[in-house]
């Protein structure tokens, strides 16, 4: 993370902080002097929603794009599918481990600690009242919903009108981002078949639509440390304090997802597929983990992966310098895990109940979009909000958890740069056995 967006983080932590503590002070006075309160909440409708809306709605233009664009240019970019060595096929089913390891235990948290069950039902009538009845009739769908059949699944994924279910016929409502993560996939998985030439123009285009998104982005995060203040002082103003709870119940219930994450399944790896201690080896790359948490970024932390790998680890170069490069933008266990815990905390906030079967999608899709936003620094929320779409849960409700999201960003980066380096010690294990200790330079492809 640059200086910029080191200075863009505190400040929108500084506004949610002003945000809060204003809307309790405000809260006060209204139990002395109701007219003020009934003022501030009539400002709050007129004034600060419309304001929160337009950030919010920068963020929900760029869905459709970013996650096409970056997900096929993900795909594409892996080369010849049926090229790929031991290497890169250990790598690939490691990292999709991780992160389905990941968001299970983050959806079991979110289960098990049901921070959104611990709002007042008024107060969630007074949320879903907020939305304009989107959440309720969210809630409605829900319910109306066919139990998950394979035919339903078919046609979740697959519908027979393409552009109309990811474009929708609502000029109010996000479309429907299932089919396009399924096209864009098979738009990358074409692209690996074209000739060398082709397949790096369309991927250099796919890259090109992403880097623009991303600028969106960017503009959209320029007003988040004034739309977050402004949106957390309205709904608490309107919910009341019982919001703060919530969050908190959420903030640690993800806190614990991700400690058990990096301390617990990074540990079995260790036991299980390498000699090492896991006690021992945290201590050696506690380093590294403290580099993550203070630049919230994989990417600033690879150097620091690569200098320990070879220095400390003494990783075979080959594996640590194709592993680390690519868990970088591919294994990001702790930014999935995050995307569940927020699809189905804001889902319990507004009532809707998601069953086991649409947990299990939800899943499957936190990881994928996991990997279609790596690197990009405040990627994750179009993605998230396109993910509450698709699950019938107001995507205006990720405005609940974007005042804590600093804290959360480093956490869930450190458990991505743990998973990195722990992936790269348990492959360079598995492929010293099918690869003599001297051999290693070998090439992970060939013709």
């Amino acid at each position: 993370m640059s200086t910029v967006s080191k200075s863009l983080a505190t400040r929108i932590l500084w506004g949610l902080i002003i945000g809060v503590v204003a809307a309790i002070v405000t809260l006060g006075v209204g139990e002395f002097h109701p007219g003020t309160l009934s003022a501030a909440q009539r400002v709050s409708s007129a004034v600060f929603d419309p304001f929160g809306q337009i950030f919010l709605r920068m963020l929900f233009f760029v869905v459709i794009p970013l996650v096409f664009a970056s997900l096929a240019s993900g795909v594409a970019q892996l080369g010849r599918l049926d090229r790929l060595g031991p290497l890169a096929w250990r790598t690939f089913a490691l990292f999709a481990a991780n992160m389905l390891i990941g968001v299970a235990l983050g959806l079991l948290m979110m289960n098990l600690l049901q921070p959104g069950h611990h709002l007042a039902p008024a107060a969630k009538d007074l949320l879903m009242q907020q939305y304009g009845g989107n959440a309720q009739q969210a809630v409605e769908r829900s319910q109306a919903q066919p139990g998950m059949t394979l035919a339903t699944l078919v046609d979740m994924f697959m519908p027979r009108n393409l552009l109309g279910a990811f474009v929708g016929n609502n000029r109010n409502a996000l479309g429907d981002v299932l089919p396009l993560i399924v096209f864009a996939i098979l738009v990358g998985a074409a692209a690996t078949q074209l000739d060398e030439a082709k397949r790096l123009k369309l991927q250099s285009a796919l890259d090109l639509i992403s880097d623009v998104m991303t600028g969106i982005v960017g503009f959209a995060l320029k007003l988040a440390p004034y739309a977050v203040p402004a949106m957390i002082y309205s709904v608490i103003v309107k919910v009341g304090p019982g919001i703060l709870l919530t969050l908190s119940v959420f903030v640690i219930g993800c806190t614990l997802a991700l400690a058990l994450q990096l301390f617990g399944t990074m540990s079995m790896w260790l036991r299980v597929f390498t000699k090492r201690s896991p006690l021992t080896y945290f201590r050696q790359i506690r380093p590294l983990l403290v580099t993550a948490f203070s630049t919230s970024s994989s990417s600033a932390s690879l150097p620091a992966s690569l200098a320990l790998a070879r220095d400390e680890l003494k990783l075979a170069p080959s594996t640590a310098g194709f592993v680390l490069p690519l868990g970088a933008t591919m294994n990001m266990s702790g930014t999935a895990l995050f995307e569940g815990c927020v699809v189905l905390f804001v889902a319990q906030t507004f009532g809707v109940e998601l069953s086991l079967s649409q947990q299990f999608v939800l899943m499957l899709l936190s990881v994928l979009s996991a990997v279609a936003v790596a690197g990009i620094p405040g990627g994750s929320l179009p993605l998230i909000a396109g993910l509450l779409a698709t699950f019938g849960v107001p995507p205006e409700g990720i405005g609940i958890v974007l005042g804590v999201d600093r804290i959360l960003d480093m956490l869930r980066t450190t458990v991505n740069v743990g998973s990195d380096i722990v992936s790269a010690t348990v492959v360079d294990a598995q492929v010293r056995k099918i690869i003599p200790l001297g051999e290693e330079n070998v090439s992970v492809s060939g013709d």
